[in-house]
C-alpha cells in the first residue's frame, strides 16, 4: 500500500498540507493522520484532502514534528502562489489579501458568509484545491 504523500505549504500564520493520494489510503493511515491533526487543534477536510492547523510553523519544524510522530509519510515543501486578489472587507481580517487568509477561516467562510464577496471566496477556495 502506498504511503500518504504530504505537500506542506506555509500560510501566513499557519500551513495548510495537501494529501493528493487521501483515496489510496488504508482506513487506519487515514485514522492516524486524523489523529494527528485532531492532537494539534486542526482542521481536516475531506472534501479538499488537506488540512490545517493554526500553528505557525516552517516547513523543517513540521518535518520534526512528523518525526516525532507514528506517521510514515512522504513530505514534499510547496511555496503559496501569491496573487493579487481583492482585500477582505470585514470582520477580523479586513485589509488583508484573500491570497493571504488561512484556510481554516475560508473554509469558514463558504459555509457562512453570504456577502457580495462570495464569489471571491469562491475563487480562492478553488484556486487552492480546498
Amino acid at each position: 500500500m502506498p504511503k500518504p504523500h504530504f505537500i506542506f505549504t506555509q500560510l501566513k500564520n499557519s500551513f495548510r498540507v495537501h494529501i493528493p493520494n487521501l483515496e489510496e489510503l488504508q482506513v487506519s493511515d487515514i485514522q492516524k493522520i486524523e489523529n494527528f491533526v485532531n492532537e494539534r487543534k486542526g482542521y481536516f477536510d475531506f472534501n479538499s484532502y488537506s488540512f490545517v492547523i493554526q500553528k505557525r510553523l516552517e516547513f523543517e519544524e513540521f518535518k520534526k514534528l512528523i518525526k516525532q510522530s507514528t506517521l510514515e509519510i512522504t513530505l514534499e515543501n510547496r511555496p503559496l502562489e501569491k496573487t493579487l486578489m481583492p482585500r477582505v472587507g470585514f470582520g477580523q481580517y479586513k485589509g488583508v489579501f484573500y491570497s493571504e487568509l488561512p484556510d481554516s477561516y475560508l473554509l469558514w467562510l463558504k459555509n457562512n458568509y453570504m456577502g457580495r464577496e462570495k464569489k471571491i471566496i469562491e475563487a480562492e477556495i478553488k484556486r487552492r484545491n480546498l
